[in-house]
């Protein structure tokens, strides 16, 4: 209960009060579109820059960190497709669809600022390790899925649109204010370079808001996912994202690549938060399943409501 009061009813309740506020038109949806600019440009960007550069990875080894987590994903992703195109007779772009929506969690508005509040600076050194790596494995990965159900959908006879698209997706990654972040820590880091004066100040005051904002914001662009068509299979997608995927994860973290202790639990709270907007963004993008991507974020962040506070349980419970 102690777990459910201090950290999952603050982070749900400031997406609640992001969805209230734009539900009924207290703020505009422009206002949410504005925030989210802010978050993923500014805000989270810095708050990892900082977190990076000032963190301790003395004899860190990221590979189990990424192995464990991945294991996950995949048998995740794996379900999820044998879900759409096994039980619901949907074709193979849609299997995509379904396959990323349960396994792309949505870990910078609503990993990042959970993590923070359950594990501090520590637990969030554990993340941003695993989003350095996050993102542009899971585009890659969902470029050369889609084009392969493309060819399987008779959509495209030959592989001359992969090379095109992966450029797309390429510099897209590089101009991906998150990805500067995590790659300017890094080298501040490596570099040995300290972060003081007025850098650090203003840097703080910024990414201090970073959390917060990205949870409100969260909230607004849900009023934006209506639930229409596809319920069913969107449950199922929410059911394995937000059960099956952090419980391989617990497994593989604890016994097969051994994480340490924390490590373990902000790994397995990552993986259990809900379905990504990227999931969206990349069903905008091939022209498929934006209603399954769209139900499955809407429907897996309310039932995270529920879920994250037991998952918080059982890592506090078994780790």
């Amino acid at each position: 209960m102690e777990l459910v009061i201090s950290i999952v009813l603050p982070v749900f309740g400031l997406i609640g009060l992001g969805w209230l506020s734009a539900h009924s038109g207290y703020l505009k949806m422009a206002t949410g579109d504005g925030l989210i600019d802010f978050v993923f440009r500014i805000g989270i960007p810095l708050l990892i820059f900082r977190t990076i550069a000032s963190a301790d990875f003395t004899g860190v080894q990221p590979w189990s960190l990424w192995a464990s987590y991945f294991s996950g994903v995949l048998i995740a992703w794996v379900l999820g497709t044998l879900v759409i195109r096994r039980v619901f007779k949907r074709d193979a772009r849609a299997g995509v669809v379904g396959g990323v929506s349960s396994a792309f969690s949505n870990t910078v508005l609503i990993g990042i600022p959970l993590i923070l509040r359950a594990y501090d600076d520590e637990g969030a050194a554990a993340i941003f390790l695993l989003i350095s790596i996050h993102l542009p494995l899971m585009m890659l990965t969902c470029t050369l899925l889609q084009q392969r159900a493309m060819r399987l959908d008779g959509l495209l006879d030959t592989e001359t649109g992969i090379a095109e698209t992966l450029k797309v997706v390429v510099l897209g990654l590089v101009k991906n204010p998150i990805i500067v972040g995590i790659v300017v820590g890094g080298l501040w880091y490596l570099l040995g370079l300290p972060l003081t004066g007025l850098p650090k100040t203003l840097i703080g005051y910024l990414a201090d808001v970073a959390g917060a904002l990205a949870l409100f914001a969260m909230g607004m662009q849900l009023r934006r996912y209506e639930v229409s068509g596809n319920v069913l299979p969107a449950i199922y997608l929410s059911i394995i994202k937000l059960s099956v995927m952090p419980a391989i994860v617990l497994v593989t973290a604890l016994y097969i690549f051994p994480l340490p202790p924390l490590w373990v639990k902000a790994m397995v709270v990552t993986a259990a938060c809900p379905v990504g907007v990227n999931t969206l963004l990349i069903a905008d993008y091939f022209k498929t399943g934006q209603a399954l991507a769209s139900n499955t974020i809407t429907i897996s962040t309310g039932l995270s409501v529920g879920t994250m506070a037991l998952w918080l349980y059982i890592a506090e419970l078994v780790v």
